[in-house]
């Protein structure tokens, strides 16, 4: 229970440096939903169509190297060969990278859609992303959360103070003052958006610039075939993953005509923000936990360690699944106040589940990662995009974006059983799957008596978050006991 405690205090100030972001894009929905702003539903659908070209990129770029990078900085003896081998690995990947697009531009530009004056931006963005993925790495692998938080809080204040400033008080102060005016440019939000992102990912590489002073710039390309090698199952998971977090609206893009595409793609976009709740809560809890993991694996039987993990996961992500459901209506009053966005609320139950499922199956894959079998994740990865593409492929052209998120859930939904049977097979974990069952199936009942038959009933809706949290304190009543005694003693 001590290395519990431990993991949470982790993983509250790394939830901190995750939170805070997520928050503050989600507070940016607004702004970004306002017609001051962007003018139309197709110009968010716009902006949110490049920012899942961004996600997808991001995950190629680093290629699965920062999970390699904890598992071979954890059991190598020389750590600062890891260090130097995997930093210039990432330097030069990025290089050819930029290298290949920039002149490749106007093809990538015509087949993506992405006007040219966005891709230049986009690309930048990209690179300096992509340079700060093994400094980042190594802060976490070192267990300093603190400095890893304030970076990244830094960087969103950055990218959040741009935004306001960009697009609210540029233009007014540009009316009296000529030195602003000289910079302000009429119908250009999208771009300062991005400008806005380019600034803080500079900002964010500029704090992080003195690691790249401190390594050895040798490179031992047997360890980097190995680490290479642990590292394309990652990548493999990585894409697929994206595939199943940003694919829908991509695709939704290709398959709808042109006349609403990207109208529908901005409601869907702006309503999926409202399950950034769930996303919030699984990305905290993995940024504790992936360290840990490895950590705990040189332990005698952490077996159960892990299975308490997953269970205390559930217990509480089916609380807040239930808690956000209940009060999404408000939700979408305070972050999306445009109400022509209102009309694709009905998904967001949907991706909440979807986004739970799958931080149930980020707990769930230790078993492949401590074992050095990643190539189940990506097996299971794969399973998963393909469950999403093929579903998008037949639902979107009758249901639009509801089939995206039909879609997203079902994959998710596979990759935990997958993952599960796989796991039960080749490192046995004593999860107690009734009891984790039940509380999953039960907050699930609670959501759809309260969003789809209740709707708008906070008295309903509440009866039932008192009633969910109660059967939990009857149920866990030794395990709080156990739980109050450990905080005491420390």
């Amino acid at each position: 229970m001590k290395k519990l405690i431990q993991l949470f205090r982790q993983t509250f100030i790394y939830g901190i440096a995750t939170v805070f972001p997520r928050v503050i894009s989600v507070l940016l929905v607004r702004l970004h939903t306002d017609k001051e702003i962007l003018e139309s539903v197709s110009d968010y659908g716009n902006l949110s169509l490049i920012f899942s070209y961004i996600i997808l990129f991001n995950v190629i770029l680093s290629y699965g190297l920062e999970t390699s990078f904890f598992r071979f900085f954890s059991k190598e003896s020389n750590k600062k060969e890891v260090l130097s081998t995997s930093s210039i690995s990432i330097i030069f990947t990025t290089i050819l990278f930029y290298a290949i697009t920039t002149i490749f531009k106007v093809q990538i530009s015509e087949f993506t859609g992405i006007e040219t004056q966005y891709l230049n931006l986009v690309l930048w963005i990209l690179v300096l992303d992509a340079l700060v993925v093994i400094p980042f790495a190594y802060l976490r692998a070192k267990g300093n959360a603190i400095k890893y938080s304030i970076i990244k809080i830094v960087n969103v204040i950055v990218y959040f103070s741009l935004n306001i400033f960009l697009l609210i008080f540029l233009k007014k102060i540009a009316v009296n003052n000529s030195a602003f005016a000289s910079i302000y440019i009429p119908n250009y939000e999208i771009s300062y958006i991005f400008i806005s992102n380019l600034i803080a990912s500079a900002t964010t590489l500029l704090f992080l610039l003195p690691f790249y002073f401190k390594i050895n710039y040798r490179i031992n390309f047997i360890l980097l075939k190995k680490m290479l090698i642990y590292a394309l199952p990652i990548l493999i998971s990585g894409v697929a993953y994206s595939i199943n977090e940003t694919f829908d609206k991509i695709l939704l893009d290709f398959i709808l005509p042109d006349s609403i595409a990207k109208s529908q793609i901005g409601m869907y976009s702006a309503c999926y923000k409202l399950a950034l709740f769930m996303t919030l809560f699984s990305t905290a809890y993995k940024l504790g936990i992936e360290p840990f993991f490895f950590k705990e694996a040189q332990e005698n039987s952490p077996q159960k360690t892990y299975a308490l993990i997953l269970e205390i996961f559930v217990i509480l992500g089916c609380s807040l699944l239930l808690l956000v459901i209940v009060f999404a209506d408000l939700l979408k009053t305070i972050f999306i106040g445009d109400p022509e966005y209102w009309e694709a609320m009905k998904i967001v139950p949907v991706i909440l589940l979807a986004n739970f499922c799958l931080g149930i199956y980020q707990n769930l894959s230790v078993w492949y990662k401590i074992t050095d079998k990643t190539k189940f994740g990506a097996y299971i990865s794969v399973a998963g995009a393909t469950i999403t593409l093929v579903l998008n492929f037949i639902l979107i052209p009758y249901y639009s974006y509801v089939g995206s998120a039909i879609a997203t859930l079902v994959a998710y939904a596979s990759m935990v059983i997958i993952s599960y049977l796989l796991g039960r097979e080749h490192y046995p974990i004593p999860y107690k799957t009734k009891k984790i069952s039940f509380y999953i199936i039960f907050s699930v009942l609670l959501s759809v008596v309260s969003f789809y038959f209740f709707r708008g009933n906070y008295y309903i809706g509440i009866a039932c978050i008192v009633l969910f949290n109660l059967t939990i304190v009857l149920m866990e009543k030794s395990n709080i006991r156990l739980l109050i005694k450990s905080l005491n003693e420390n």
